[in-house]
């Protein structure tokens, strides 16, 4: 299964084995290429140095519109990393699906986003408000037991 990424008129399939997503430079490097992965992405724990991994690239559109000042000011503002898919006093029901190494429960919405809940066993279902989000992962508080 997987789910469906649409955006400014581009569709992507998107599997639910996808671990992160983040934007990046291709740089040479003697006789190769190398993508640098953010030392965030290594410290959730979803990608292990040393693993071997199947990377997708997808271009992105640098099509330039009409130069206007707003639109440059947009443009330079806007962050290269998709935004997390959750927000600070947002509630969802999550499904604890492991337990990080200081023994948290570990939830994973759109995209594999962490979301850390305190308390939390595996295979709990829990109703969670969401008390602080960072790029590569949120905390939540359970709300509600069991759902």
């Amino acid at each position: 299964m997987g789910f469906r990424l649409e955006t400014e008129g581009l569709t992507v399939e998107i599997s639910d084995k996808l671990l992160c997503l983040f934007s990046t430079d291709v740089s040479a490097e003697d006789d190769r290429y190398v993508i640098e992965v953010p030392r965030q992405e290594i410290e959730t724990g979803d990608v292990e140095p040393g693993e071997i991994y199947r990377v997708a690239l997808i271009s992105r559109d640098r099509e330039e519109t009409d130069s206007s000042a707003s639109t440059t000011t947009q443009r330079t503002s806007a962050p290269s990393e998709p935004q997390p898919p959750v927000e600070v006093g947002e509630t969802r029901y999550v499904e604890i699906e492991d337990i990080g190494k200081q023994g948290d429960g570990i939830a994973r919405v759109e995209r594999g986003y962490v979301i850390i809940v305190p308390g939390a066993e595996v295979g709990e279902r829990v109703k969670i408000e969401v008390t602080e989000v960072k790029s590569n992962f949120a905390v939540g508080e359970i709300i509600e037991e069991t759902f």
